[in-house]
């Protein structure tokens, strides 16, 4: 089964699924691009789900302005299916002296396991409080654990959250996303949760397309990884011709079915509701046609259906 803000379903009814984007997001790292507003927010959300997209990952983890009964409206209210992540980002997203970074791995891995588990805690703070609830009155769990790692570095907190998300998906089932700064340390981070347990076919490397090194590609596809590519309309680091490029190579070495597609929107000044620009749909819109001309339908199919139902499918 698949674990939605909304409930649980079959991996089959999943649809097509956009891996990584954010609905809600605060961060001193990105300060005038708060995604704090449940309207726009939610209407930002329907023009992904018009544009053919049925599902999403909302990628915000512990501490970040997260509100998951909100995104459980909006799931409601737009038809988009949403799998809520729990974990933690790379230690920059935290200020001197917030909580989060002084929890004892031990502490991370029960919040987290409680997330998936039980329920995301409506206010996203140092105490559980009051579980999230959609609105029909069901508690809203996470269906996926995340955690991020800086530029080639591995911090000590950094590195407790990732032992606690490699404890998250073994007492769940869970699969887990890891954020790699720029597309850096993939191995290390594949070698780091192997040997707290968690096999590299249960991981999900977010941000691979920032280093568009198909033969890196390969060999993490080869290793069982899941490459996320979210790099689009970024084009100051690179065109989206170059992500088709490498796409295209690392699907002929073999890594089709290791491939998944996001946004990673990710900003006020980016989202149309807000203001900004391209807008939550320029994946859909924009992205996904050049992407079926250029390798075909089956190749749309497996990156955007069958491989993130794979990826999100809970395996206890």
């Amino acid at each position: 089964m698949i674990r939605t803000v909304l409930g649980d379903l079959a991996p089959d009814e999943l649809g097509r699924c956009d891996y990584h984007e954010h609905l809600f997001q605060v961060s001193p790292l990105l300060p005038g691009d708060e995604l704090d507003d449940e309207a726009a927010s939610g209407a930002e959300a329907a023009t992904l789900r018009a544009a053919g997209i049925a599902a999403m990952v909302e990628a915000t983890p512990t501490g970040l302005g997260r509100d998951p009964a909100a995104v459980a409206r909006i799931s409601a209210a737009t038809g988009l299916r949403v799998v809520h992540t729990t974990g933690a980002h790379r230690s920059e997203h935290y200020p001197s002296g917030h909580w989060l970074p002084e929890c004892s791995e031990a502490d991370l891995a029960a919040r987290f396991t409680a997330d998936v588990r039980d329920a995301l805690p409506a206010v996203d703070g140092p105490g559980r409080g009051a579980p999230a609830a959609g609105p029909a009155g069901a508690p809203v769990r996470a269906g996926l654990v995340k955690a991020g790692v800086g530029y080639w570095r591995i911090d000590p907190f950094e590195r407790r959250v990732l032992a606690a998300a490699a404890a998250t998906a073994a007492a769940t089932g869970v699969a887990a996303m890891v954020h790699l700064e720029h597309g850096s340390a993939a191995h290390e981070v594949l070698a780091a949760l192997a040997a707290d347990g968690l096999a590299a076919d249960r991981v999900v490397l977010a941000h691979a397309d920032r280093n568009l090194d198909p033969g890196l590609h390969t060999d993490l596809a080869a290793a069982g990884a899941y490459l996320g590519y979210d790099g689009m309309a970024r084009h100051r680091e690179a065109p989206d011709s170059a992500i088709l490029d490498c796409l295209e190579r690392v699907i002929a070495a073999g890594g089709a079915d290791r491939l998944l597609l996001g946004g990673d929107v990710a900003r006020r000044t980016r989202y149309r509701a807000y203001g900004g620009l391209p807008g939550l749909d320029y994946l859909p819109r924009r992205f996904l046609p050049r992407l079926a001309e250029r390798l075909g339908d089956e190749a749309l199919h497996r990156v955007l259906v069958t491989n993130p139902a794979r990826a999100l499918t809970l395996r206890p």
